[in-house]
């Protein structure tokens, strides 16, 4: 079962959204790393309530984005680490 399956398309381009928003947050001393993905939770259900409207659904596929972008961020830095 993949993630994936449950995001709908129209939502998909905030990947790559939040990601860059990852990036510059990552970028700014003064917000801890441990409250990007809280900030990135924040920014993707409002980019899906923004698509698709204020629903519940909407803010499922907020989270679901969401959890695509910190978890392929994450799948990326470990898989870089040496072991």
């Amino acid at each position: 079962m993949e993630i994936l399956e449950y995001v709908l398309d129209k939502a998909l381009i905030l990947v790559p959204v939040l990601n860059i928003i990852g990036l510059l947050l990552k970028g700014i001393e003064k917000i801890p790393d441990k409250f990007i993905p809280l900030i990135l939770l924040v920014f993707g259900v409002l980019g899906a309530v923004a698509l698709a409207g204020a629903s519940v659904d909407s803010v499922i596929q907020g989270v679901l984005v969401t959890g695509v972008a910190v978890y392929g961020n994450q799948l990326v830095k470990q898989l870089k680490k040496e072991s």
